[in-house]
C-alpha cells in the first residue's frame, strides 16, 4: 500500500486494519478485528498476538494515507 504514514489517536471505534498501533514500546499492525460486547474490540496482530482495546482506551496509531486524494474542506 502506498502513501503517507501519519499518526493518529484511534480507540475502538476508530481503528482500522492496517493501523501500526505502538503497545509497551513495540509496533503492531492491526490485521483483524472482532467486535466485543461493551463497545470493546479484540484486535488481532500480524504477529498473532491480541489486544482487547476499550471503547474508553485511546492509543496513538501509524496510518497510511494517499495524499492524492482530496479531504473535504470545512
Amino acid at each position: 500500500m502506498k502513501g503517507v504514514l501519519v499518526s493518529v489517536e484511534v480507540d475502538a471505534h476508530t481503528v482500522r486494519r492496517g493501523d501500526q498501533i505502538m503497545v509497551g514500546g513495540q509496533a503492531f499492525t492491526v490485521s483483524d478485528m472482532t467486535a466485543l460486547a461493551s463497545g470493546r474490540k479484540r484486535l488481532t496482530f500480524d504477529s498473532g498476538e491480541t489486544f482487547v482495546l476499550h471503547r474508553t482506551t485511546v492509543l496513538w496509531a501509524a496510518r497510511r494515507v494517499d495524499p492524492r486524494l482530496a479531504r473535504p474542506r470545512r
